[in-house]
């Protein structure tokens, strides 16, 4: 197990470097790489322990688990080099600061989602409360793993999702080379699969703003500075919502353990209905559509 997790680890680290390097943190594969090492780790674990191993799930998890947090690394650590470097920070000093860096997560992390456990619970578990947290990615990790062993993997959906990523790539080869404003990334395409809806329309509405001011700026010429401002400010408030967003949940969470009670923060006899979130997201949107346009000089 030990000698699978090191191969693992050290092929799908040097993928996610390599991806992160070329397109940035953002784009960088972990959710597939975890995929990947699951199927081929419990794959080889089923050859090794048999198939029916009670705990040849587990084991392909904690591979995969360990692969994951490798990998993020890898992405995380090739940003953190280049940025230090263009600010003309030393070799020693950074490396220094990366390991101090891991440490508060690494304490901080079993706290954290052990208070998410006992306030939300996960969805498909039976800690499930009211409004519990979706975790879509570690379902169908748990599923993928569960599917090895037990030999009910459906290797039918897994073709077909191949297929249709190899469709999806062409596609987008093929407008690239048309030069055509719109495109099918097949990571952004492969996320609207599997994302639950309610976590689908933001990042749609999020992709709409960039569009509309794009669009703005290319229709006024706006020179490159400009542009690579007004991107950086809309990225840069985008992250502060999803940051916010999580941290909010975190402390949310506190009261509702402490107290014991779901309805710990409620505030109304009676739910207001959809039509505040909608009237929020909106003000939201809007924030963000002139925080990412800024001051265009004519």
């Amino acid at each position: 197990m030990a000698i699978i997790m090191l191969v693992m680890g050290f092929l799908f680290s040097a993928v996610a470097g390599y991806m992160a390097g070329l397109v940035g943190s953002s784009n960088n594969p972990i959710s597939g790489v975890t995929i990947a090492t699951v199927v081929v780790s419990g794959l080889l674990l089923s050859l090794l322990m048999g198939s029916h191993a009670k705990d040849g799930p587990a084991a392909a998890i904690i591979i995969g688990s360990v692969v994951c947090c490798a990998a993020a690394m890898a992405g995380d650590t090739m940003q953190d080099l280049k940025a230090g470097y263009i600010v003309g920070s030393t070799p020693w000093k950074q490396q220094l600061m990366e390991v101090a860096g891991s440490l508060p997560a690494a304490i901080l992390m079993a706290p954290v989602l052990t208070l998410l456990y006992k306030a939300y619970g996960f969805a498909g578990h039976s800690s499930a409360k009211e409004n519990p947290l979706i975790a879509a990615q570690a379902n169908l990790i748990a599923s993928v793993a569960k599917g090895v062993f037990e030999g009910k993997l459906p290797w039918g959906f897994v073709w077909i999702g191949v297929a249709v990523a190899a469709a999806v790539i062409i596609l987008d080869e093929l407008l690239r080379r048309r030069s055509s404003s719109f495109r099918t990334p097949v990571l952004a395409v492969a996320i609207g699969f599997y994302l639950p809806f309610d976590l689908s329309v933001p990042i749609f509405a999020g992709g709409l703003i960039h569009y509309v001011v794009k669009s703005y700026h290319t229709k006024r010429k706006t020179n490159a500075e400009q542009v690579e401002r007004s991107s950086r400010n809309g990225l840069l408030f985008a992250s502060g919502l999803i940051t916010g967003e999580a941290l909010m949940g975190i402390f949310l969470a506190i009261p509702i353990v402490l107290l014991g009670r779901q309805d710990a923060l409620t505030m109304l006899n009676k739910p207001l209905g959809s039509w505040p979130g909608v009237v929020l997201l909106v003000m939201i949107g809007y924030w963000l559509y002139r925080t990412a346009m800024g001051k265009v000089k004519s």
